[in-house]
């Protein structure tokens, strides 16, 4: 039998579903929100039911947005010629900061994971290839912004296996990876701006 109110209990199990959240900090947090005033509880209530139905992905790119094409895709002061694949919504927030990318980005939404039964048809794939060789204007460099993880480098071996195949029809299509500035291992969204500027600035033909 718990201890705790259903209530309380049930929040605990909610925080204790996300991703990096154990059963220890699931609890302070819900300890924390019982001292938080209601009206503030309500306002984090309603941002959370809002979550999904006030966000949706860019048809261009697959960032998450508010409004369809996302921001970046309808800034006209972007190069359109650089394409910046990368894994997650969090990996575009990353790269912007460093302040150095100014092309178009192309969210994967993941990588390529046997071992969890992800595919290439479990991500973006699909619509990168098809926006390579459908896009009004030309794409001249893709970047393969991964993660320097198995994963990540399983990834980007796939694309770059696919896009080899759009060089025979583009021949001027370069195909880059981040310099290894970055630790492998390491995750794209935690990595401080002077290492991502650099990772990009040094990046190596792939």
């Amino acid at each position: 039998m718990s201890l705790l109110p259903k209530s309380l209990s049930q929040v605990i199990e909610g925080f204790e579903r996300l991703p990096g959240i154990g059963p220890k900090t699931a609890q302070r947090l819900a300890f924390y929100l019982l001292h938080v005033p209601q009206e503030e509880l309500d306002r984090f209530a309603e941002s959370l039911k809002g979550l999904k139905s006030h966000t949706l992905l860019c048809g261009i790119c697959k960032n998450v947005t508010a409004e369809d094409p996302c921001l970046i895709c309808s800034n006209p002061n972007r190069d359109t010629s650089t394409l910046c694949v990368v894994e997650q919504p969090t990996d575009v927030l990353s790269i912007e900061r460093t302040g150095k990318f100014k092309g178009l980005y192309h969210v994967l939404h993941g990588s390529i994971d046997p071992l969890n039964n992800i595919g290439p048809d479990e991500i973006y794939l699909a619509d990168l290839i098809k926006r390579l060789t459908k896009s009004s204007y030309p794409v001249t460099e893709v970047i393969l912004a991964t993660n320097p993880n198995m994963e990540g480098e399983a990834t980007a071996m796939y694309i770059t296996k696919q896009l080899n195949e759009l060089r025979i029809t583009n021949g001027e299509l370069r195909i880059t990876r981040l310099a290894h500035g970055l630790p492998v291992g390491a995750d794209i969204e935690y990595a401080d701006e002077v290492t991502l500027a650099r990772a990009l600035e040094g990046r190596r033909e792939y």
